[in-house]
């Protein structure tokens, strides 16, 4: 009351001196969850701004303006506010193709080509040790790379999808889930009818969620048949679901397929009925020009894996000639068995470098174009652009922040060069998504990491027994 009587005798006052009420009393600050304050922003909008020290706020999940930290905070009453002077504010990192799972197998098989490495030894360890409590493990230990390097969005490809996603969800993060299908007995499902069955209640189990959505995987042209790609298909558009598959990834995959349908694994795709806007495909080392032609009149976006097709000597993917070509490509790490990490800045470093060397020619693939890619172009890839990609009122708050006040990035001259270039998972000292903070610097808040660690152990043990037995039994 004494506070109110004070107010109001001021206000006589300097209303009596000529002052009008507006502009006494102060306007009422709108309340918000989170205040995100850094000192610098790459946005990711349409016209690529650089901005100085920004503040975003958030409220319900949803970005509710930017400014500078003295107009945020003018506007806006936090629950809680976020300080990080020394970095820069992103949107999150997308990682258009991931098979989480096989965090647990990270390292298992090295130097050899895809498919020796698929055939020899991933395929057999999956059939002696995926499960559910498998993809559990796997996928919680992938969240929490992610969480911590700075990754928001996933697409993700394997079995006990279900189970995948509930992973996801404990951890927070947003994710497109695909069932994997494939022509021989998986995890799982045992042939095609069982996995309609084991997909259709997957799609059931998940829909509407507002972090995950569940899709469709045939594993690739040369492991899936015409009535299994068409299955997937007329499931996908039955539920409206997205489509991932791996695509053109291998010389060999290119020479086999054309040796048994007569074209192109893009064209054989194409005659089958199976390309189209919900579709995502991984790779695309060996695409010709004619297939990127097929890709944007379908509308199908592409993810470049740069680190995977290196370390199996699958080749450079012609990136720049696609995005020329006007195919959306997005930017992923592929799965931990074959690159070996979910680093998404590595990812960056690697795509922009490997597409100079490709070319022989250092001004393709610039550092603002594989921000893009991994963050906006990636969105855009798996159909999330209107929710996530770039930091704009009205979007989910899926945001991050990195450290530049380290030995290996300062000084900046370039913000763009300097988050492609040189900064690295490490340095992400903030992870946002849909509004609800996942790592602050310190910790995780939503997994616990000694645990998610013990079980990955445990894990190891699992599989490094069941591969010793059954190379006894050989």
């Amino acid at each position: 009351m004494r506070k109110s009587a004070a107010l109001l005798a001021l206000l006589l006052v300097l209303t009596a001196a000529g002052a009008s009420p507006a502009a006494v009393i102060p306007a009422a600050k709108a309340p918000c969850d989170l205040v995100v304050v850094a000192g610098s922003a790459l946005p990711m909008d349409a016209s690529f701004t650089v901005r100085g020290e920004t503040a975003v706020a958030i409220r319900d999940g949803e970005i509710l303006a930017l400014g500078t930290p003295a107009e945020i905070d003018a506007a806006y009453l936090p629950k809680e506010r976020l300080v990080r002077a020394g970095g820069v504010l992103l949107p999150g990192f997308v990682n258009a193709h991931t098979h989480a799972a096989m965090n647990l197998l990270r390292g298992i098989s090295n130097d050899q080509p895809l498919m020796e490495w698929l055939t020899k030894y991933i395929f057999p360890a999956e059939g002696k040790n995926v499960s559910p409590a498998f993809v559990r493990a796997g996928t919680d230990l992938a969240c929490l790379e992610m969480i911590r390097g700075g990754t928001t969005t996933f697409a993700d490809m394997y079995y006990f999808e279900s189970d995948v996603a509930a992973s996801v969800d404990k951890a927070g993060l947003r994710a497109i889930l695909g069932e994997t299908w494939i022509d021989f007995p998986v995890p799982g499902h045992a042939n095609l009818e069982e996995t309609r069955t084991v997909t259709r209640a997957f799609l059931e189990r998940w829909k509407g969620h507002p972090r995950i959505t569940a899709a469709i995987s045939p594993h690739a042209p040369y492991t899936c048949s015409r009535e299994t790609l068409q299955a997937a298909r007329s499931l996908a558009d039955e539920f409206g679901a997205p489509l991932l598959t791996h695509l053109s990834e291998t010389q060999d995959e290119q020479k086999q397929i054309l040796e048994k349908y007569g074209k192109s694994p893009t064209a054989w795709l194409d005659e089958v009925g199976f390309l189209g806007p919900r579709l995502s495909v991984a790779h695309g080392v060996w695409l010709t020009p004619e297939d990127m032609k097929l890709l944007v009149e379908r509308k199908v976006s592409l993810s470049h894996n740069p680190e995977s097709n290196m370390k199996l000597g699958s080749g450079i993917a012609p990136i720049a000639a696609a995005r020329k070509a006007g195919v959306v490509v997005g930017l992923g790490t592929d799965g931990s068995a074959s690159n070996n990490d979910l680093d998404m800045l590595d990812a960056m470093d690697f795509a922009g470098k490997l597409a100079k060397v490709g070319a022989l020619d250092p001004t393709v693939l610039t550092a603002p174009e594989v921000l893009r890619m991994a963050t906006i172009d990636g969105a855009k890839a798996l159909g999330l652009d209107r929710l996530v990609g770039s930091l704009e009122p009205g979007k989910r708050a899926d945001l991050i922040v990195l450290d530049l006040d380290n030995v290996h990035t300062q000084p900046v001259f370039d913000l763009p060069s300097t988050v492609v270039y040189a900064s690295r998972a490490g340095d992400v000292s903030l992870t946002v998504v849909d509004g609800k903070v996942l790592w602050d610097g310190a910790r995780v808040r939503t997994l616990d990491e000694a645990k998610v660690l013990a079980a990955a152990k445990e894990w190891r043990v699992k599989i490094q027994k069941s591969l010793e037995e059954s190379g006894k039994k050989k």
